[in-house]
């Protein structure tokens, strides 16, 4: 196989060759991806020298351009934007290429990148819980931006909440997200100092039925069809058994196993310690089971590279895996295993339903998953039959079933 370090260079991106294939397969590449993305580099380079362009020149639309040349030159590969992005990425590290281009923010923007601030350092919310709060709220700031760039802010008043509330309502049919999104952000201008009034209270309420459904936990069954769905003799198979095995033992929510670190697992003491909601951080038993699914895809599947991340991509660049990441992969697990999609949130279901069958007390299930008020967990009352059945009177002119 081709060393990527032949492969022949001329023009301004010669002299950063040989430090992209360290930085290449330092990111975990493969020596024959490396040497594709080197060869990639070697025609970029060669067409900057013809257009008489240097490094500092490689703008984004520069590098458009090279691509739709290489188009027409009649390459088959490598074609888009994303093909070049590990290599522009090096040379913007090393300062040679200038970083793209950054649009200025609107003011509903800056306002709300203050605010995903105050709900990260303040009020303890996950980076992806404040671009939730920042997507429902984003159309009530904007409709407060003025011709000259500035919010009108500190004129709001229980009117203009109402309002579009409602026009929301009319729109989708429900606010009940939309609500608590508002309240959040009305409690943080008032904080600020940029409305005077605590306008939060004249949010209106919602109704909403937190206790009406039932818990939607799969079966023993289907629980075994997904563990084996996991080829265990592949990497990918003996790391996607170590996450299912974590999310259906110890209900786990997708977030907090994309989140976990190598640090984190105490392997002396049998503890792991799980970042939950709230930036809390809290210790956990490692029950056998999940500690050996760990151990084996750490001893022979994990990538070797500085990230931290307990479980990381199998395809370079070898950085953790996302909470979508973890999402799908129990998605995927439950395609393979013929059963209808399933989210990872419905295995902490059945970790709880599980734990309610062999006897566990409401209390114990709380602290497995971690709520912070028994109204959380009081929900898994409801799947508990034989106790319900203890207090349902009999039925006049007839028996109980």
């Amino acid at each position: 196989m081709e060393n990527p370090s032949r492969v022949r260079m001329s023009g301004p991106l010669a002299r950063y060759g040989s430090g992209s294939v360290e930085e290449l397969f330092r990111l975990g590449y493969t020596r024959q991806s490396t040497v594709r993305q080197v060869r990639l580099m070697a025609h970029l380079s060669r067409w900057l020298a013809s257009e008489g362009i240097q490094v500092a020149g490689l703008t984004p639309t520069v590098a458009d351009a090279f691509l739709t040349a290489r188009r027409a030159a009649g390459y088959a590969g490598w074609l888009s934007s994303r093909a070049l992005s590990p290599l522009l990425t090096y040379l913007r590290i090393v300062v040679a290429a200038p970083l793209p281009a950054v649009a200025a923010a609107s003011p509903t923007e800056e306002m709300l990148t203050r605010y995903r601030s105050y709900l990260i350092s303040e009020r303890g919310l996950q980076p992806s819980s404040t671009r939730v709060y920042a997507g429902r709220v984003r159309p009530f700031l904007q409709q407060r931006e003025r011709p000259d760039g500035q919010l009108r802010l500190a004129e709001l008043a229980a009117r203009d909440v109402s309002d579009f509330l409602l026009t929301i309502v009319r729109q989708r049919g429900s606010a009940k997200s939309d609500v608590t999104a508002l309240r959040s952000v009305l409690g943080f201008l008032h904080v600020q100092g940029i409305i005077a009034k605590p306008l939060a209270s004249a949010v209106p309420s919602v109704a909403g039925w937190r206790l009406a459904g039932l818990p939607k936990a799969l079966g023993r069954g289907e629980v075994q069809q997904l563990l084996v769905s996991c080829d265990r003799t592949d990497r990918v198979g003996r790391r996607d058994f170590a996450i299912l095995t974590l999310l259906i033992r110890l209900g786990l929510r997708a977030g907090e196993v994309a989140a976990l670190e190598l640090d984190d697992v105490d392997w002396r003491r049998g503890e792991i310690v799980v970042r939950g909601k709230g930036d809390r951080h809290e210790c956990m038993p490692l029950p056998v089971d999940v500690g050996q699914a760990i151990v084996n895809y750490l001893r022979d599947d994990r990538p070797t590279t500085d990230c931290r991340r307990l479980f990381l991509r199998v395809l370079a660049p070898h950085v953790g895996m996302t909470s979508r990441a973890i999402a799908q992969t129990v998605y995927s697990a439950a395609r393979r295993a013929g059963l209808p999609p399933i989210g990872a949130h419905r295995l902490r279901h059945t970790a709880a339903t599980e734990l309610l069958r062999v006897g566990a007390s409401l209390t114990e299930i709380g602290q497995l998953l971690r709520h912070r008020r028994a109204q959380s967990t009081a929900i898994y009352a409801k799947v508990d039959r034989e106790v319900l059945r203890e207090l349902a009177r009999a039925w006049p002119g007839g028996s109980m079933a």
